[in-house]
This record gives C-alpha cells, structure tokens and sequence, in this order.
C-alpha cells in the first residue's frame, strides 16, 4: 500500500506532456532505501504519547559543514567524482533538508503537531550554541517534544543501512517503535550512545547514500518523487505511532554495537 501510494504522490508531481514535448519519465515505481541496518537492537517502543505531542524534525549536520562530523558527500561525489548538489554543503546535508521539509508539509496536511527546525547558519563551532541542534534538543526534549533529525548513512562499506538510533534521555515511546518497523533499529547504544541521543534526539538514517537511492535523488526527473516518497514512508510511521497503531509483534534483534568509525563523514560524535 505504501509503495502503491508513493507511486501515484510521484506521477502526480509530473506535468503533462503537451504535443512539442518528449513524454515526461516515469517516476519511481517504488522507494528503494537499501539495506536496513546490519546492526540490529532489541529495543522495543511501549510508551504511549499524546495524539498532540510536538513534533520537531531537524536535518543532521546542519550547523557541521566544514568541520568535523559535516556527514557524508555521497558515493557519487566520492566514488565517481560528481559534483556536489551544493557547493556549500555536504551531499548528505542537501538531501536532509529537503527530506526535512518535506516531512513536515505533509505531516502538517495530515494533522500532525510538527514544525521543522534550522540552525540558521552552517557552520557552528561550538556544539553548546544555543542555535545548533544539539542545543534546541536539548531544551525542547526536557519539555516533552519529540526530536527527530533526518539522516542519510555513509556508502557502503562505512554505512551501515537504514535505521532509528533512538534518544537515550527518555523511554521509548511508540513512535520510536513505529520508525523502527519501519526503517530498521541501530542498537540502541550505537557506538556507545551518540552525542545527539544523548541530548533527546532520535536519529533516523532513511539509507546509504549510494545506488538506486542516491541515483533517483540525483536523478531530475525522478528527485521530488523520491524525496515525497520517503517523506511519505516517515508520516505514515509518525501517525502510526502518534495513534498508538504500531505491529505488536516486533522483529527480534541482537544487541550489537558498531565498533568506532574510521570515516570522518559518518556520525561519530559520542560527547
């Protein structure tokens, strides 16, 4: 249902071809993210929220360009020497942001209490600026919010799939449940429990940023399908979990910790 679903949200984001004009292509004919998670937690989502909780979606490294943890350029851009999508930022962060936006219009159309946030500047060198994620985070979790930041993960072989790393500040709530059936679930001690877990921020890797992921994000004919795609795949996870409708059987895993990452592109702050 869900992939029938993206697919008619794509076609329909396509004008119509006129007579002068070559047909348009075909949007995607499903979202592919790729593998999930290869390390895979046995955390389980059980506390219930209100059907109002606030909802703040951030994108990942958004106050991290040119500097340490500035996420990943993509294999593209790595591998095959494409140019970046922005000559200001990283690929992954380009991608962030619009997968970020495009979660919150479409939560916002289907009643979700959801609003987007942004630093304001990409570059900031201190984590405990009030301004950066980290911070907001901070203060908006210690109030209740929910706190989800958008992320793409490093090409293989130093990513690792798609998946929720979920926050370490508070219990898991059926939301995080949801976004884990889903994407997949990282451990949820990741690398020994990252700097944004720790402040009140579930993490969601929407998938490696390689293959028929990237190339249908890349791709000008196929890229506002697939970000409306995947945006769609987090709503209907939000709303699942907002209403309490989450499978009550989910998959077993093992607990596992990813040893520490030699890419300084992946996301390896655990301060």
């Amino acid at each position: 249902m869900l992939l029938s679903t993206a697919f008619s949200l794509g076609m329909s984001l396509l004008s119509p071809a006129t007579a002068l004009e070559a047909p348009p292509t075909p949007a995607i004919a499903e979202l592919n993210t790729g593998p999930r998670t290869r390390l895979r937690g046995n955390w389980v989502g059980r506390q219930p929220v209100s059907p109002s909780l606030k909802i703040v979606v951030m994108a990942g490294h958004a106050d991290s360009q040119d500097m340490h943890g500035s996420g990943t350029s993509g294999a593209a851009v790595d591998r095959r020497g494409a140019a970046p999508m922005s000559p200001h930022m990283r690929d992954e962060l380009f991608w962030n942001r619009k997968v970020r936006d495009a979660v919150v219009a479409l939560s916002k159309q289907k009643g979700l209490n959801i609003i987007g946030y942004d630093p304001g500047a990409l570059s900031i060198a201190k984590a405990s600026d009030p301004r950066t994620n980290w911070s907001v985070a901070r203060r908006l979790s210690r109030q209740g919010d929910y706190i989800l930041e958008i992320h793409f993960d490093a090409y293989s072989p130093h990513g690792y799939g798609s998946g929720l790393i979920p926050a370490l500040n508070r219990k898991l709530n059926l939301i995080d449940e949801s976004l884990a059936q889903s994407f997949g679930r990282f451990p949820r001690l990741f690398r020994g429990g990252l700097g944004g877990p720790r402040r009140g921020i579930s993490i969601l890797e929407i998938g490696m940023l390689e293959g028929i992921l990237e190339a249908n994000l890349r791709n000008p004919k196929t890229r506002e399908a697939t970000i409306q795609a995947i945006a769609l795949q987090v709503t209907d996870a939000l709303m699942l979990g907002v209403r309490g409708k989450t499978s009550s059987n989910p998959p077993p895993g093992e607990v596992d910790n990813a040893p520490p990452t030699s890419n300084p592109q992946t996301n390896s702050e655990v301060e």
